[in-house]
C-alpha cells in the first residue's frame, strides 16, 4: 500500500494511478482489442456460388466464415440446394466470422395456378406459359373446326383446367383442332353446276372453297364447274371443314375499278 505523508506523496500517487490507467486504456483498445477482432486484417470470400450448399458450410467453416440463407427460388436447371447467389461476391475482403447470405435453389418446385390457354392459338398458349415459368410440350392435332386453337392441357397425361394448382415448371401438353370436324360424308358432285350454286352447295355441306382456277377453250357456258378435287368418287369421304378446289370454264372475272 502507498503511505501518502505529504500533499506532495498524493500528487505522485495521483499520477502514478493516471498513468496505469492510460496504460490500460492504451493495453486494451491499442493491442488486446486488435488482436481478438483481426484489426486490419481481412480474408477473401471465395466463391460459393454454384455448389451444393453442404459443401459451401465446410468451405466456409474452414476460412472461419459462416453463411446464412436469405432467400430460395425453384430452378429445374439447377440441382436442388445448389447456391443461386452469394452476398458478399468472390474475392471481396471480409473480416473472420463474416456471413455470407446466399440464395439456394428448392428442393420441390413452389405450386402455382394453371393459366386458361383454351381457345387460344398455340403461340399466345406459348407466351403465357412463359410467363408462368411453365414448357409448352407436345403440341397434338385433333379434329376440330377451330383450327390451330387450344382444346385441352394436360401435365403429365392428365387433363388440367385453369385454376388448378400445378408445380412450377411443369411441361404442359396441348390438343389443338386441326381446322377439321370428326364426321365423315361423301363429297357432294357438284361439276356441270354454274360457280356459284356450287359454291352454296358445298358451304351448306360445311366445305370449304380453295382455289378457283378458270380454264379458257372449254365447250362449256362461262362459269360451269368443269373438275373438281376432292374427285367425288364412289366411296370418297371428307370431312367437315376440308377444302375442295373448283375448275371453273371461262376467264376470271375482271375486278371493277371503284
Amino acid at each position: 500500500m502507498f503511505k501518502a505523508n505529504s500533499f506532495l506523496d498524493v500528487i505522485k500517487h495521483l499520477f502514478i494511478m493516471g498513468v496505469i490507467v492510460v496504460l490500460l486504456i492504451i493495453g486494451f483498445f491499442y493491442f488486446y482489442l486488435p488482436s481478438k477482432t483481426n484489426h486490419g486484417e481481412s480474408i477473401p470470400v471465395p466463391r460459393i456460388e454454384g455448389m451444393q450448399l453442404s459443401d459451401a458450410e465446410e468451405l466456409l467453416e474452414e476460412q472461419n466464415l459462416r453463411y446464412f440463407v436469405n432467400d430460395s427460388s425453384y430452378n429445374p436447371d439447377r440441382k436442388p440446394f445448389e447456391i443461386l447467389t452469394q452476398d458478399p461476391v468472390q474475392g471481396a475482403q471480409v473480416k473472420e466470422d463474416r456471413k455470407i447470405y446466399v440464395s439456394v435453389n428448392m428442393k420441390n418446385p413452389p405450386m402455382i395456378k394453371m393459366p386458361k390457354l383454351i381457345d387460344g392459338s398455340v403461340r399466345n398458349a406459348e407466351l403465357i406459359l412463359k410467363s408462368y415459368d411453365l414448357k409448352k410440350g407436345k403440341v397434338t392435332e385433333v379434329p376440330d373446326l377451330q383450327k390451330n386453337a387450344v382444346l385441352k392441357q394436360f401435365v403429365n397425361g392428365r387433363e388440367v383446367k385453369p385454376g388448378e394448382a400445378v408445380p412450377k415448371g411443369s411441361v404442359v401438353d396441348l390438343h389443338v383442332g386441326n381446322g377439321l370436324g370428326d364426321t365423315e360424308f361423301e363429297i357432294p358432285d357438284v361439276v356441270g353446276m354454274p360457280v356459284e350454286r356450287a359454291t352454296v352447295i358445298l358451304v351448306e355441306q360445311g366445305l370449304q372453297l380453295g382455289n378457283i382456277i378458270h380454264v379458257q377453250g372449254s365447250s362449256e357456258a362461262d362459269g360451269t364447274v368443269l373438275k373438281q378435287r376432292p374427285f367425288a368418287e364412289v366411296g370418297a369421304k371428307v370431312r367437315v371443314g376440308e377444302l375442295v378446289d373448283l375448275w371453273v370454264a371461262g376467264m376470271e372475272p375482271v375486278q371493277g375499278i371503284d
